[in-house]
């Protein structure tokens, strides 16, 4: 739309000039603008004239760019465009955000365990300043790390905190279920006294295999009795002997679904002050919302949530490798 152009007023005394509301003011083209006029004229009309208003056509105009009113949404088009992208990106990004937090939390916040990864410097930092690793269990450790299945060991330092709690209360009698190559077995064999014992039960001799000679060369390997069969098996086989309430610790880290069973067996097995630790109680963050199909986390969240009102026993849940529940028999 072209500037309006300036029209100046004769100069002298104002009265002697008739006033703007007096006449239309006029737009460009001639059209008459909304002026006021007199009380009962109707619109169009000169305040003084009489008949009909002169029909006029007035000249196409372009309509002048408002401001929109308070509470209306301002066009998109009057945004910037890179403003208006950007912004569209960023939910986009939050609204991913959202949902990966969701279904993949450990992916965005971290692992929910609160376990210390083994890549983590920190992690690192702890073996450098706590462990205290045996030259033999360092060697089987090794060699359980080449092994295909190496990430079924328990951590080293998950091993020497059983260690220290078999050493702590003195234990004589400890039973563990899940050897697999046999570290901490070996580790608990270590702090026993020289007449104290691990009953300790797997169904897999090719794992055990690779610890026994190591047992051997650390001098504990009479200390440490191998049971190659179900748990559950060896188990009630130790009450059937007359052996309830005569261990001091057990150790549980086998598969997932027997859990209850096996604490529940152990339970009966260890004297009153004894010790049960079951490994793996946060399943990889998985408890905290098992799927259906995962009847290993399933299992493991029923153990725990049984294990907090489980009047039997005194219980402490550690972030220790992947979480370790300590169960002390009243």
């Amino acid at each position: 739309m072209s500037p309006r152009r300036r029209r100046t007023r004769p100069a002298g005394d104002p009265s002697q000039h008739p006033s703007r509301a007096q006449y239309p003011a006029r737009r460009e083209g001639g059209g008459l603008s909304a002026a006021p006029r007199r009380s009962g004229a109707p619109p169009g009309r000169h305040p003084g004239q009489r008949g009909p208003a002169p029909q006029r056509s007035a000249p196409p105009r372009t309509a002048p760019r408002r401001c929109p009113a308070p509470g209306t949404a301002m066009p998109l088009l009057s945004v910037p465009k890179e403003v208006a992208v950007g912004t569209a990106m960023l939910g986009v990004a939050f609204a991913t955000g959202m949902l990966a937090g969701k279904l993949y939390p450990s992916l965005v916040f971290g692992s929910q365990s609160g376990m210390i990864r083994k890549n983590n410097p920190l992690r690192q930092y702890i073996l450098d300043h706590s462990l205290r690793e045996h030259p033999i269990l360092k060697k089987l450790r090794l060699l359980t790390a080449d092994h295909p299945s190496g990430r079924m060991m328990v951590s080293c330092e998950q091993a020497q905190l059983m260690a220290n709690l078999v050493k702590l209360i003195k234990a004589k009698k400890v039973i563990e279920i899940g050897v697999f190559t046999g570290y901490n077995a070996l580790n608990m064999a270590l702090v026993l006294p020289d007449n104290g014992r691990v009953i300790a039960c797997d169904i897999n001799e090719d794992y055990a295999k690779i610890g026994k000679p190591l047992w051997k060369e650390a001098g504990v390997e009479h200390k440490i009795d191998l049971r190659i069969k179900p748990a559950i098996q060896t188990l009630d086989e130790l009450v059937a002997n007359g052996e309830a309430e005569t261990f001091d610790f057990a150790f549980i880290d086998a598969d997932k679904e027997s859990y209850n069973e096996y604490y529940e067996k152990c339970l009966r097995l260890i004297k009153k002050g004894g010790i049960i630790a079951i490994d793996n109680v946060f399943w990889n963050g998985k408890v905290l919302k098992p799927r259906k199909d995962d009847l290993a986390a399933q299992s493991i969240h029923r153990l725990n949530e049984k294990l907090l009102r489980d009047a039997r026993v005194n219980i402490s849940m550690l972030p220790v490798g992947d979480g370790v529940t300590l169960a002390f028999k009243l």
